[in-house]
């Protein structure tokens, strides 16, 4: 039992028995992965989250992935409620994919490297998916790519949960880190800053970016944060 749980919080369906298993760390990163040590920290209410949890009550088995660095507090939250946890670390994945430059997110190569070293699971595998705030740092066709991704491995009345800012940005904004303390709280810190796409992320545009998801709701935060979630 405790190998088929670490199965399902450490690896994806990609994954086959002969490959290893990554020890977590007690930060809840995997082995060699790259650790982000936010700057500030601070505790905030999330409606987003609060809606995304509030899909899957009653409900216990279900396949969560999550597009951040794999937390502890993530893995243990989700868990906890009998679910399984998938992690793929996205800024991590497109530093590598990309090497932090904007200009190489039209490569159409890049874009399916990417997408294959972060999404490659079968159609429908997922009942929800926690992006956080991955997809503003992406431009145009990559972020399109993605989007179309994360709307094929989710399940049928499955559940996207987003957030993007909502003023104009420099070419440079901070990076967040998300941590869930409950079911309405997030720890979120700040880890520095990397380079955005110049685009702004309003009401319109994100109605259009997930024009293919049946609904689309969006909650407008104090830190001028927009929380959208999106149901399959």
């Amino acid at each position: 039992m405790l190998r088929e749980r670490l199965i399902g919080i450490l690896r994806g369906p990609r994954s086959s028995p002969e490959v290893p298993l990554l020890a977590p760390r007690l930060d809840g990163t995997q082995a060699g992965a790259r650790v982000r040590q936010p700057d500030l920290v601070q505790l905030r209410q999330s409606r987003g989250l609060e809606q995304f949890f509030v899909s899957f009550r009653d409900q216990a088995g279900l396949s969560i992935l999550d597009l951040g660095a794999a937390h502890q507090e993530n893995i243990n939250f989700i868990t906890n409620l009998g679910h399984r946890f998938y992690s793929e670390d996205f800024l991590r994945l497109m530093q590598e994919a990309f090497d932090g430059s904007l200009p190489d997110q039209s490569n159409t190569g890049r874009i399916e490297y990417f997408l294959r070293q972060g999404l490659n699971y079968p159609d429908g595998h997922f009942d929800g998916v926690l992006a956080w705030d991955a997809l503003e740092y992406m431009e145009p066709p990559l972020m399109l790519a993605t989007v179309d991704q994360l709307l094929r491995v989710l399940k049928p009345k499955g559940y996207l949960l987003a957030f993007f800012q909502t003023a104009e940005r420099a070419q440079m904004a901070p990076c967040y880190d998300f941590r869930i303390q409950d079911a309405h709280t997030l720890q979120v810190g700040q880890c520095g800053h990397r380079p955005v796409s110049a685009q702004l992320f309003n009401n319109r545009s994100l109605e259009k970016l997930f024009q293919n998801f049946e609904s689309v709701k969006f909650f407008l935060t104090r830190e001028r944060l927009r929380e959208v979630i999106v149901r399959k």
